[in-house]
Protein backbone atom coordinates (compact mmCIF):
# COMPACT_ATOMS: atom_id res chain seq x y z
CA UNK A 1 0.00 0.00 0.00
CA UNK A 2 1.73 3.50 -1.16
CA UNK A 3 2.93 5.50 1.91
CA UNK A 4 1.29 8.99 0.08
CA UNK A 5 -0.81 10.95 2.24
CA UNK A 6 -4.21 11.47 1.69
CA UNK A 7 -6.19 12.82 4.04
CA UNK A 8 -9.95 12.68 4.19
CA UNK A 9 -11.71 15.99 3.80
CA UNK A 10 -12.67 17.80 7.28
CA UNK A 11 -16.62 17.65 8.07
CA UNK A 12 -18.45 20.26 6.47
CA UNK A 13 -20.70 22.03 8.68
CA UNK A 14 -23.47 20.59 10.44
CA UNK A 15 -27.10 20.72 9.06
CA UNK A 16 -28.35 18.60 11.36
CA UNK A 17 -30.37 19.15 14.85
CA UNK A 18 -31.08 17.52 18.01
CA UNK A 19 -34.33 16.24 19.01
CA UNK A 20 -34.31 18.53 21.68
CA UNK A 21 -33.57 21.58 18.66
CA UNK A 22 -36.30 19.99 16.35
CA UNK A 23 -39.04 20.01 19.33
CA UNK A 24 -38.67 23.59 19.72
CA UNK A 25 -38.68 24.61 16.38
CA UNK A 26 -41.57 22.69 15.67
CA UNK A 27 -43.47 23.83 19.22
CA UNK A 28 -42.74 27.25 17.77
CA UNK A 29 -44.53 26.53 14.65
CA UNK A 30 -47.55 24.59 15.15
CA UNK A 31 -48.40 27.39 18.24
CA UNK A 32 -47.79 30.11 15.09
CA UNK A 33 -49.48 28.25 12.97
CA UNK A 34 -52.83 27.45 15.61
CA UNK A 35 -52.78 30.69 16.56
CA UNK A 36 -53.20 32.07 13.06
CA UNK A 37 -55.94 29.94 12.02
CA UNK A 38 -57.88 30.63 15.58
CA UNK A 39 -57.99 34.03 14.82
CA UNK A 40 -59.03 33.84 11.24
CA UNK A 41 -63.16 34.65 12.12
CA UNK A 42 -61.37 38.03 13.23
CA UNK A 43 -59.14 39.23 10.60
CA UNK A 44 -60.32 41.41 7.94
CA UNK A 45 -61.22 39.58 4.38
CA UNK A 46 -58.28 40.99 2.93
CA UNK A 47 -55.85 43.73 3.93
CA UNK A 48 -52.74 45.34 1.74
CA UNK A 49 -52.66 48.34 3.85
CA UNK A 50 -48.42 49.25 4.02
CA UNK A 51 -47.80 45.96 1.76
CA UNK A 52 -45.20 47.39 -0.46
CA UNK A 53 -43.11 48.23 2.66
CA UNK A 54 -43.39 44.85 3.92
CA UNK A 55 -42.70 43.19 0.28
CA UNK A 56 -39.44 45.75 0.14
CA UNK A 57 -38.05 44.82 3.48
CA UNK A 58 -38.14 40.89 1.95
CA UNK A 59 -35.64 42.11 -0.96
CA UNK A 60 -32.41 41.27 0.30
CA UNK A 61 -29.43 39.47 -0.11
CA UNK A 62 -28.81 35.81 0.77
CA UNK A 63 -27.76 35.67 4.48
CA UNK A 64 -24.30 33.99 5.52
CA UNK A 65 -25.06 33.22 8.77
CA UNK A 66 -28.42 31.48 10.42
CA UNK A 67 -30.89 33.71 11.79
CA UNK A 68 -33.26 32.07 14.93
CA UNK A 69 -36.62 30.77 14.36
CA UNK A 70 -37.92 33.39 16.96
CA UNK A 71 -36.60 36.08 14.76
CA UNK A 72 -38.28 34.40 11.48
CA UNK A 73 -41.60 33.49 12.20
CA UNK A 74 -42.79 37.39 13.33
CA UNK A 75 -41.87 38.46 9.53
CA UNK A 76 -43.86 35.27 7.87
CA UNK A 77 -46.67 36.47 9.81
CA UNK A 78 -46.20 40.18 8.65
CA UNK A 79 -46.15 39.31 4.84
CA UNK A 80 -49.69 36.83 5.73
CA UNK A 81 -51.17 39.50 7.17
CA UNK A 82 -50.62 42.00 4.10
CA UNK A 83 -52.95 39.38 1.74
CA UNK A 84 -56.17 38.39 0.47
CA UNK A 85 -57.19 36.02 3.77
CA UNK A 86 -58.14 33.49 1.23
CA UNK A 87 -58.38 30.90 4.20
CA UNK A 88 -61.01 32.85 6.41
CA UNK A 89 -64.97 32.64 6.27
CA UNK A 90 -65.46 35.67 4.54
CA UNK A 91 -63.24 35.26 1.09
CA UNK A 92 -66.10 34.54 -0.98
CA UNK A 93 -64.36 35.56 -4.30
CA UNK A 94 -63.06 33.59 -7.62
CA UNK A 95 -63.11 30.09 -6.05
CA UNK A 96 -62.10 29.73 -2.48
CA UNK A 97 -59.67 27.19 -0.99
CA UNK A 98 -59.93 26.52 2.65
CA UNK A 99 -56.88 24.34 3.74
CA UNK A 100 -57.61 21.62 6.24
CA UNK A 101 -55.89 21.86 9.05
CA UNK A 102 -54.77 17.62 9.02
CA UNK A 103 -53.57 18.64 5.12
CA UNK A 104 -51.00 20.54 6.84
CA UNK A 105 -49.81 17.98 9.34
CA UNK A 106 -49.54 15.85 6.17
CA UNK A 107 -47.39 18.24 4.65
CA UNK A 108 -45.25 18.22 7.61
CA UNK A 109 -44.97 14.50 7.58
CA UNK A 110 -44.35 14.42 3.64
CA UNK A 111 -41.56 16.58 4.38
CA UNK A 112 -40.03 15.07 7.08
CA UNK A 113 -40.44 11.52 6.17
CA UNK A 114 -38.79 12.53 2.59
CA UNK A 115 -39.03 9.58 0.93
CA UNK A 116 -39.03 9.35 -3.11
CA UNK A 117 -42.30 8.66 -4.80
CA UNK A 118 -41.63 9.19 -8.31
CA UNK A 119 -41.54 5.44 -9.19
CA UNK A 120 -42.30 2.34 -7.29
CA UNK A 121 -39.71 0.64 -5.53
CA UNK A 122 -37.59 3.11 -3.55
CA UNK A 123 -41.31 3.32 -1.29
CA UNK A 124 -44.03 0.99 -2.57
CA UNK A 125 -46.15 1.36 0.47
CA UNK A 126 -46.22 5.03 0.13
CA UNK A 127 -46.72 4.83 -3.51
CA UNK A 128 -49.67 2.58 -3.02
CA UNK A 129 -51.06 5.13 -0.44
CA UNK A 130 -50.85 7.30 -3.18
CA UNK A 131 -52.59 5.32 -5.39
CA UNK A 132 -55.76 4.44 -3.36
CA UNK A 133 -56.21 8.41 -2.28
CA UNK A 134 -56.58 8.53 -5.93
CA UNK A 135 -58.79 5.53 -6.41
CA UNK A 136 -61.08 7.06 -3.74
CA UNK A 137 -61.46 10.40 -5.80
CA UNK A 138 -62.26 7.96 -8.33
CA UNK A 139 -64.76 6.03 -7.30
CA UNK A 140 -66.79 8.99 -5.36
CA UNK A 141 -67.09 11.05 -8.44
CA UNK A 142 -68.34 8.19 -9.94
CA UNK A 143 -65.49 7.71 -12.51
CA UNK A 144 -64.86 3.86 -14.05
CA UNK A 145 -63.31 1.25 -12.52
CA UNK A 146 -59.50 0.48 -13.99
CA UNK A 147 -59.10 4.41 -14.62
CA UNK A 148 -55.80 5.39 -13.40
CA UNK A 149 -54.26 9.27 -12.34
CA UNK A 150 -52.19 11.30 -10.29
CA UNK A 151 -52.04 14.36 -7.89
CA UNK A 152 -50.65 17.48 -9.38
CA UNK A 153 -49.81 20.88 -8.21
CA UNK A 154 -54.09 22.23 -9.97
CA UNK A 155 -56.22 22.51 -12.20
CA UNK A 156 -53.30 24.07 -14.50
CA UNK A 157 -50.86 20.90 -14.72
CA UNK A 158 -53.51 18.23 -14.63
CA UNK A 159 -55.20 20.17 -17.63
CA UNK A 160 -51.69 20.23 -19.66
CA UNK A 161 -51.19 17.05 -18.76
CA UNK A 162 -54.45 15.62 -20.57
CA UNK A 163 -54.09 17.48 -23.74
CA UNK A 164 -50.67 16.23 -23.98
CA UNK A 165 -51.86 12.85 -23.82
CA UNK A 166 -54.74 13.24 -25.80
CA UNK A 167 -52.04 14.81 -28.69
CA UNK A 168 -50.07 11.87 -28.27
CA UNK A 169 -52.78 9.28 -28.84
CA UNK A 170 -54.87 11.20 -31.12
CA UNK A 171 -52.46 13.00 -33.92
CA UNK A 172 -49.78 11.83 -35.65
CA UNK A 173 -46.35 13.36 -34.74
CA UNK A 174 -46.81 16.28 -36.68
CA UNK A 175 -50.20 18.00 -35.28
CA UNK A 176 -50.33 21.70 -36.63
CA UNK A 177 -53.75 20.94 -37.90
CA UNK A 178 -55.08 19.61 -34.65
CA UNK A 179 -58.24 21.56 -33.33
CA UNK A 180 -59.31 22.11 -29.54
CA UNK A 181 -63.00 23.34 -29.02
CA UNK A 182 -63.41 24.77 -26.04
CA UNK A 183 -66.62 27.23 -24.59
CA UNK A 184 -66.53 30.74 -24.54
CA UNK A 185 -66.74 29.96 -20.89
CA UNK A 186 -63.91 27.97 -20.60
CA UNK A 187 -61.28 28.70 -17.73
CA UNK A 188 -58.09 30.53 -19.11
CA UNK A 189 -56.12 27.18 -18.02
CA UNK A 190 -57.31 25.57 -21.06
CA UNK A 191 -56.52 27.56 -23.62
CA UNK A 192 -53.19 28.29 -21.98
CA UNK A 193 -52.42 24.35 -22.00
CA UNK A 194 -53.49 24.14 -25.26
CA UNK A 195 -50.68 26.80 -26.72
CA UNK A 196 -48.00 25.30 -24.36
CA UNK A 197 -49.04 21.86 -25.83
CA UNK A 198 -48.06 23.33 -29.43
CA UNK A 199 -51.69 24.81 -31.09
CA UNK A 200 -51.58 27.47 -32.85
CA UNK A 201 -54.27 29.60 -30.98
CA UNK A 202 -56.65 29.99 -33.98
CA UNK A 203 -57.15 26.24 -33.92
CA UNK A 204 -58.21 26.77 -30.18
CA UNK A 205 -61.96 27.13 -31.23
CA UNK A 206 -64.53 29.08 -28.35
CA UNK A 207 -68.04 28.00 -28.86
CA UNK A 208 -70.67 30.09 -28.04
CA UNK A 209 -73.00 29.10 -24.89
CA UNK A 210 -76.77 29.83 -24.28
CA UNK A 211 -78.19 32.23 -21.89
CA UNK A 212 -76.88 30.12 -18.99
CA UNK A 213 -73.47 30.25 -20.23
CA UNK A 214 -73.79 26.59 -21.48
CA UNK A 215 -72.05 25.31 -24.70
CA UNK A 216 -74.11 24.79 -27.39
CA UNK A 217 -73.85 21.53 -28.58
CA UNK A 218 -75.04 21.98 -32.05
CA UNK A 219 -72.94 24.78 -32.83
CA UNK A 220 -70.41 22.78 -31.60
CA UNK A 221 -70.85 20.30 -34.18
CA UNK A 222 -71.42 22.90 -37.20
CA UNK A 223 -67.72 24.12 -35.81
CA UNK A 224 -66.08 20.86 -36.10
CA UNK A 225 -67.49 19.67 -39.44
CA UNK A 226 -66.44 23.02 -40.80
CA UNK A 227 -63.04 22.53 -39.49
CA UNK A 228 -63.41 19.23 -41.39
CA UNK A 229 -63.96 20.49 -44.54
CA UNK A 230 -61.20 22.95 -44.97
CA UNK A 231 -58.39 20.15 -44.30
CA UNK A 232 -58.37 20.54 -40.12
CA UNK A 233 -58.24 17.72 -37.40
CA UNK A 234 -60.54 18.08 -34.79
CA UNK A 235 -59.45 15.62 -32.43
CA UNK A 236 -60.54 17.23 -28.04
CA UNK A 237 -63.56 18.80 -27.10
CA UNK A 238 -63.52 20.11 -23.35
CA UNK A 239 -66.58 20.28 -21.52
CA UNK A 240 -66.61 22.83 -17.89
CA UNK A 241 -68.79 21.12 -15.00
CA UNK A 242 -68.89 24.04 -13.45
CA UNK A 243 -67.03 27.20 -14.97
CA UNK A 244 -65.03 29.63 -12.34
CA UNK A 245 -67.66 32.62 -14.16
CA UNK A 246 -70.64 31.58 -13.22
CA UNK A 247 -70.60 27.88 -12.07
CA UNK A 248 -72.18 27.48 -15.18
CA UNK A 249 -72.28 22.92 -16.23
CA UNK A 250 -72.14 22.06 -20.01
CA UNK A 251 -74.81 19.50 -21.21
CA UNK A 252 -71.98 16.51 -20.83
CA UNK A 253 -73.81 13.92 -21.98
CA UNK A 254 -74.80 15.33 -24.95
CA UNK A 255 -71.24 16.75 -25.53
CA UNK A 256 -70.24 12.79 -25.30
CA UNK A 257 -72.34 11.45 -27.53
CA UNK A 258 -70.74 14.14 -30.18
CA UNK A 259 -67.44 12.81 -29.34
CA UNK A 260 -68.11 9.45 -29.94
CA UNK A 261 -69.72 10.16 -33.56
CA UNK A 262 -67.27 12.19 -34.63
CA UNK A 263 -64.16 9.98 -32.64
CA UNK A 264 -62.81 12.94 -30.28
CA UNK A 265 -61.50 12.86 -27.09
CA UNK A 266 -64.00 14.16 -24.30
CA UNK A 267 -61.64 15.82 -21.61
CA UNK A 268 -64.21 17.61 -18.66
CA UNK A 269 -63.11 20.45 -16.18
CA UNK A 270 -64.28 19.70 -13.13
CA UNK A 271 -61.71 21.38 -11.17
CA UNK A 272 -64.42 23.35 -9.28
CA UNK A 273 -67.55 21.13 -9.83
CA UNK A 274 -66.76 17.94 -9.86
CA UNK A 275 -66.73 16.97 -5.76
CA UNK A 276 -70.27 17.47 -6.12
CA UNK A 277 -71.15 14.59 -7.13
CA UNK A 278 -70.54 13.01 -3.67
CA UNK A 279 -73.99 14.63 -3.32
CA UNK A 280 -76.97 12.15 -3.41
CA UNK A 281 -78.29 14.35 -5.58
CA UNK A 282 -74.60 14.55 -7.49
CA UNK A 283 -75.28 12.59 -10.82
CA UNK A 284 -78.44 14.69 -11.26
CA UNK A 285 -76.33 17.62 -10.61
CA UNK A 286 -72.92 16.59 -13.10
CA UNK A 287 -74.19 14.63 -15.16
CA UNK A 288 -71.87 12.65 -17.78
CA UNK A 289 -68.43 12.75 -16.26
CA UNK A 290 -68.01 9.06 -16.38
CA UNK A 291 -67.66 9.14 -19.89
CA UNK A 292 -64.99 11.31 -20.16
CA UNK A 293 -61.55 10.16 -21.56
CA UNK A 294 -59.97 12.30 -19.20
CA UNK A 295 -61.31 14.52 -15.95
CA UNK A 296 -59.75 17.09 -14.22
CA UNK A 297 -60.29 17.99 -10.47
CA UNK A 298 -59.09 20.07 -7.83
CA UNK A 299 -59.13 18.58 -4.28
CA UNK A 300 -58.39 22.35 -2.92
CA UNK A 301 -61.66 23.54 -4.08
CA UNK A 302 -64.41 21.02 -3.48
CA UNK A 303 -62.19 18.98 -0.93
CA UNK A 304 -61.21 22.19 0.92
CA UNK A 305 -57.42 21.20 0.77
CA UNK A 306 -55.08 23.71 0.97
CA UNK A 307 -54.02 25.61 -2.89
CA UNK A 308 -51.70 23.29 -4.66
CA UNK A 309 -53.82 20.04 -4.82
CA UNK A 310 -55.10 18.58 -8.34
CA UNK A 311 -56.32 15.62 -9.85
CA UNK A 312 -56.12 14.28 -13.16
CA UNK A 313 -57.98 10.95 -13.94
CA UNK A 314 -58.17 9.38 -17.65
CA UNK A 315 -60.13 6.52 -18.70
CA UNK A 316 -57.13 4.78 -20.53
CA UNK A 317 -54.02 3.85 -17.88
CA UNK A 318 -52.00 3.24 -21.37
CA UNK A 319 -52.73 6.26 -22.98
CA UNK A 320 -51.40 8.27 -19.70
CA UNK A 321 -48.23 6.36 -20.25
CA UNK A 322 -48.12 6.48 -23.76
CA UNK A 323 -47.57 10.12 -23.65
CA UNK A 324 -45.47 10.26 -20.97
CA UNK A 325 -43.02 7.55 -20.22
CA UNK A 326 -39.38 6.92 -21.03
CA UNK A 327 -35.87 5.79 -20.38
CA UNK A 328 -32.64 5.91 -19.07
CA UNK A 329 -29.87 3.75 -18.53
CA UNK A 330 -29.05 4.72 -14.82
CA UNK A 331 -32.73 3.84 -13.94
CA UNK A 332 -32.36 -0.32 -15.01
CA UNK A 333 -32.58 -0.99 -11.33
CA UNK A 334 -35.83 0.85 -10.67
CA UNK A 335 -37.53 -1.56 -13.46
CA UNK A 336 -41.39 -1.29 -12.58
CA UNK A 337 -42.91 -4.78 -11.00
CA UNK A 338 -45.98 -6.02 -13.12
CA UNK A 339 -48.86 -4.26 -11.85
CA UNK A 340 -47.36 -1.31 -9.77
CA UNK A 341 -46.68 2.30 -11.09
CA UNK A 342 -44.89 4.74 -11.02
CA UNK A 343 -45.51 8.59 -11.66
CA UNK A 344 -42.73 9.34 -13.33
CA UNK A 345 -44.08 7.15 -16.37
CA UNK A 346 -47.69 9.00 -16.25
CA UNK A 347 -46.55 12.47 -16.14
CA UNK A 348 -44.11 14.98 -16.66
CA UNK A 349 -42.73 14.98 -13.50
CA UNK A 350 -39.69 12.76 -12.52
CA UNK A 351 -39.15 14.55 -8.93
CA UNK A 352 -42.28 15.03 -7.19
CA UNK A 353 -43.19 15.64 -3.47
CA UNK A 354 -45.40 12.52 -1.66
CA UNK A 355 -48.51 14.95 -2.35
CA UNK A 356 -50.86 12.03 -1.38
CA UNK A 357 -50.23 12.16 2.18
CA UNK A 358 -52.34 15.05 2.51
CA UNK A 359 -55.47 14.13 0.83
CA UNK A 360 -55.29 10.56 2.84
CA UNK A 361 -54.89 11.89 5.91
CA UNK A 362 -57.77 13.97 5.67
CA UNK A 363 -60.22 11.57 4.17
CA UNK A 364 -58.96 8.94 7.14
CA UNK A 365 -58.90 11.74 9.84
CA UNK A 366 -62.62 13.13 8.76
CA UNK A 367 -64.45 10.60 7.02
CA UNK A 368 -66.47 11.57 3.34
CA UNK A 369 -69.30 12.08 5.10
CA UNK A 370 -68.23 15.24 6.80
CA UNK A 371 -67.24 16.46 3.11
CA UNK A 372 -70.44 15.39 2.10
CA UNK A 373 -72.48 17.34 4.49
CA UNK A 374 -69.81 20.42 4.05
CA UNK A 375 -70.95 20.34 0.00
CA UNK A 376 -74.35 20.36 0.89
CA UNK A 377 -74.29 23.48 3.18
CA UNK A 378 -72.55 25.36 0.54
CA UNK A 379 -74.52 25.00 -2.34
CA UNK A 380 -77.84 25.86 0.23
CA UNK A 381 -75.99 28.99 1.23
CA UNK A 382 -75.63 30.22 -2.16
CA UNK A 383 -79.24 29.24 -3.05
CA UNK A 384 -79.89 31.52 0.19
CA UNK A 385 -78.11 33.76 -0.87
CA UNK A 386 -79.96 33.96 -4.76
CA UNK A 387 -82.95 34.08 -3.39
CA UNK A 388 -82.05 36.97 -0.68
CA UNK A 389 -80.69 39.18 -3.63
CA UNK A 390 -83.70 38.48 -6.13
CA UNK A 391 -86.51 39.54 -3.47
CA UNK A 392 -84.52 42.99 -3.17
CA UNK A 393 -85.74 45.73 -5.12
CA UNK A 394 -83.43 46.95 -7.42
CA UNK A 395 -81.01 43.85 -7.82
CA UNK A 396 -80.60 41.62 -10.56
CA UNK A 397 -79.32 37.68 -10.74
CA UNK A 398 -78.20 37.04 -14.16
CA UNK A 399 -79.14 33.21 -13.62
CA UNK A 400 -79.77 30.83 -10.16
CA UNK A 401 -77.07 29.12 -9.16
CA UNK A 402 -76.16 25.83 -10.88
CA UNK A 403 -73.15 24.91 -8.28
CA UNK A 404 -72.23 28.11 -5.12
CA UNK A 405 -71.67 31.11 -7.64
CA UNK A 406 -74.11 33.44 -7.47
CA UNK A 407 -73.58 36.38 -10.04
CA UNK A 408 -75.50 39.59 -9.71
CA UNK A 409 -75.64 43.11 -10.03
CA UNK A 410 -77.35 46.05 -9.11
CA UNK A 411 -79.60 47.97 -11.31
CA UNK A 412 -79.79 52.18 -10.30
CA UNK A 413 -82.53 54.54 -11.00
CA UNK A 414 -80.14 56.96 -12.70
CA UNK A 415 -76.58 56.68 -13.84
CA UNK A 416 -74.32 54.00 -15.90
CA UNK A 417 -75.26 50.45 -14.46
CA UNK A 418 -71.15 49.52 -15.17
CA UNK A 419 -69.82 51.90 -13.07
CA UNK A 420 -72.30 51.16 -10.17
CA UNK A 421 -71.67 48.15 -9.62
CA UNK A 422 -68.27 48.92 -9.82
CA UNK A 423 -68.58 51.27 -7.21
CA UNK A 424 -70.55 48.55 -5.18
CA UNK A 425 -67.92 46.29 -5.33
CA UNK A 426 -65.31 48.17 -3.82
CA UNK A 427 -67.56 49.83 -1.16
CA UNK A 428 -68.62 45.80 -0.64
CA UNK A 429 -64.95 45.24 -0.01
CA UNK A 430 -63.93 48.22 2.32
CA UNK A 431 -65.84 46.99 4.68
CA UNK A 432 -63.81 44.24 4.60
CA UNK A 433 -65.79 41.66 6.51
CA UNK A 434 -66.08 39.89 2.91
CA UNK A 435 -64.19 40.00 0.06
CA UNK A 436 -65.83 39.72 -3.56
CA UNK A 437 -64.87 39.69 -7.07
CA UNK A 438 -66.25 40.34 -10.53
CA UNK A 439 -66.63 39.15 -13.98
CA UNK A 440 -67.93 40.66 -17.38
CA UNK A 441 -71.16 38.87 -18.83
CA UNK A 442 -70.96 40.43 -22.35
CA UNK A 443 -70.85 43.96 -21.20
CA UNK A 444 -72.32 43.53 -18.21
CA UNK A 445 -70.26 44.60 -15.26
CA UNK A 446 -71.10 41.44 -12.49
CA UNK A 447 -70.45 40.65 -9.38
CA UNK A 448 -69.59 37.19 -7.90
CA UNK A 449 -70.72 35.58 -4.54
CA UNK A 450 -68.46 31.89 -4.43
CA UNK A 451 -69.20 29.74 -1.57
CA UNK A 452 -66.58 27.02 -1.25
CA UNK A 453 -64.58 27.58 1.80
CA UNK A 454 -65.54 24.97 5.06
CA UNK A 455 -65.32 27.90 7.64
CA UNK A 456 -68.28 29.88 5.99
CA UNK A 457 -71.61 29.29 7.37
CA UNK A 458 -74.52 31.01 7.27
CA UNK A 459 -73.92 34.23 9.48
CA UNK A 460 -70.82 34.96 6.89
CA UNK A 461 -73.23 34.55 3.78
CA UNK A 462 -75.90 36.53 6.03
CA UNK A 463 -73.36 39.20 6.94
CA UNK A 464 -71.66 39.50 3.07
CA UNK A 465 -75.66 40.24 2.12
CA UNK A 466 -76.41 42.76 4.23
CA UNK A 467 -72.68 44.31 2.95
CA UNK A 468 -73.82 44.46 -0.62
CA UNK A 469 -77.49 45.93 0.35
CA UNK A 470 -76.62 48.47 2.58
CA UNK A 471 -73.32 49.44 0.11
CA UNK A 472 -76.00 49.82 -3.00
CA UNK A 473 -78.49 51.44 -0.47
CA UNK A 474 -75.33 53.88 0.21
CA UNK A 475 -74.20 54.69 -3.06
CA UNK A 476 -77.78 55.37 -4.49
CA UNK A 477 -78.49 57.73 -1.73
CA UNK A 478 -75.23 59.64 -2.10
CA UNK A 479 -75.87 60.06 -6.33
Amino acid sequence: MSKRSNPLPRDAVSLEFTAEQMQHMTDLCARHAIDHVVSLESRPSWNLDGVEEVAASFREPPPDQGTSIEELLPRIEQGAAQTFTTPGPGYLAFIPGGGLFPGALGDYLAGALNRYVGVWNPAPALVQLELTAIDWIRELVGYPAGAQGLLTSGGSLSTLIALVTARRNRLPEHFLDGVVYVSSEVHHCVTKSALLAGFPEEQVRRIEVDERRRMRVGALEKQIEADREHGLRPFLVVSSAGTTNTGAIDPTPEIADLCERHDLWLHVDAAYGGFFRLLPQGRELLPGLERADSLVLDPHKGLFMSYGNGCLLVRDPEALRRAHQSRADYMQDLQRPDGAVNFADISPELSRDFRGLRLWLCFKLLGVAAFRDNLREKLELARWAYEELRATPGFECLDEPQLSVVPFRYVPQHGDVNEFNRRLLQRVNDKRRVFLTSTMLEENFVLRIAVLSFRTHARHVQACVHDVVESARELEEAS
